[in-house]
């Protein structure tokens, strides 16, 4: 018993419990948010499901924890399988979402998000790769630079083209900007890129996008598209009603007329915030805002403070995708950004996005439990 009692105080101490409890309490609040956004429908699924995939996430949090991300690093072969294997499983299974996306696999009742659980993946890997050719190699090498963007523009290519999210493509496009830039890719790189983004976007909106693709792009910014707020403006304009009517402390828990009135179909996913705003107000959103700030801050502290360039990559692959997905969330509330279907961290309702996320905070307190001295083995034997 003893033995026991000193091994759960050395995990409390070397696991990170600041990250664990701040996504802990997000989570809470989040089920809180969600049991009386989907009051209206009544039912309770919706909170039984995310209160299930809650528990999971804190399971696979611990286990992500104590597990050396190294070792699943070693497994790199299986888990590039994987990756291509999830994302190619939407085209016989997929199914769409609330979006409208397919992007959804679904079986006895249960979905999951494939482009989730390929995102935690994908963070692994090119943290892996990059970092193994920023020790061992020369990163700003044309064949290095060749293999990382082959590797991401792949996964990019999937994503739009099997199940046509454009809201996960972006979040992949960020992590792999931010993952690259921190491991010192060049400035020229990075023009050459831009360059090339600004052949190949214009060729992707003429022959890509759908009419409605485009319509939920530009809607924030022009105001011919959808002047009646019947169609594509109809969510985001009963957003912005609902957070402007929260006022400083909200309508309160139940009581928000936006959101109990269904005016606002994904009340309880795309826009939690709006939810949020209207019955608790501003200071529920600051609440909000502060927590999710501190938990990207935080995955950027252990990276900073990591011995080893593949952990720093991990926590910095990881603070992208929160930051991003945080940004674009709320900007879609405020109509400041496009509608392209991006999920609260913690908050927003969805069993793949609950235990994906506990999942990458689990990778973050990994770093933070295993200081190295140096590098984990010798990466040139596993490439």
């Amino acid at each position: 018993m003893k033995l026991k009692l000193t091994d759960i105080r050395s995990f409390l101490k070397r696991a990170d419990t600041l990250l664990f409890t701040l996504c802990l309490i997000s989570s809470i609040l989040g089920l809180v948010i969600i049991s009386s956004a989907t009051k209206s429908y009544g039912s309770s699924s919706y909170v039984y499901v995310q209160l299930a995939a809650l528990i999971i996430g804190i399971v696979l949090y611990f286990v992500f924890t104590v597990i050396d991300s190294d070792i699943i690093a070693d497994q790199w072969p299986l888990l590039l399988v994987a990756e291509l294997v999830l994302m190619l499983m939407l085209i016989p299974f997929g199914t769409e979402g609330e979006t409208g996306n397919r992007s959804w696999i679904r079986f006895l009742g249960i979905g999951i998000q494939p482009s989730e659980v390929v995102k935690v993946i994908y963070i692994v890997l090119s943290a892996r790769h990059i970092a193994y050719l920023r020790d061992y190699r020369n990163l700003n090498a044309p064949l290095s630079v060749m293999q990382i963007v082959g590797h991401f523009g792949v996964l990019f290519l999937l994503i739009l083209g099997i199940s046509q999210d454009l809201g996960n493509a972006l979040i992949f496009f960020f992590i792999f900007l931010v993952m690259t830039f921190a491991a010192g890719l060049r400035l020229y790189w990075f023009l050459f890129g831009g360059a090339a983004l600004a052949v190949a976007v214009p060729l992707a909106w003429n022959h890509v996008f759908s009419a409605r693709q485009k319509e939920r792009i530009l809607a924030p910014y022009d105001i011919t598209i959808d002047p009646d707020g019947d169609g594509v403006n109809w969510e985001p304009n009963h957003a912005k009603l609902a957070l402007s009517s929260g006022r400083l402390t909200g309508t309160g828990l139940y009581e928000g007329t936006q959101t109990q009135s269904n005016a606002i179909a994904s009340k309880h996913a795309d826009y939690i915030f709006a939810a949020i705003g209207e019955e608790l107000g501003m200071i529920g959103c600051v609440v909000v805002i502060l927590l999710l700030t501190a938990i990207i801050l935080r995955c950027v502290y252990v990276g900073l403070h990591s011995r080893s360039s593949f952990g720093m990559l991990i926590c910095f692959g990881v603070a992208a995708a929160f930051f991003f997905q945080t940004f674009i969330n709320i900007g879609m509330c405020l109509g400041l950004t496009p509608v392209i279907g991006i999920a609260l961290p913690f908050f927003s309702y969805g069993g793949s996005s609950m235990f994906t996320s506990f999942a990458a905070m689990g990778l973050v307190s990994g770093v933070h439990y295993k200081p190295k001295p140096a590098q984990y083995g010798s990466y040139s034997e596993y490439y």
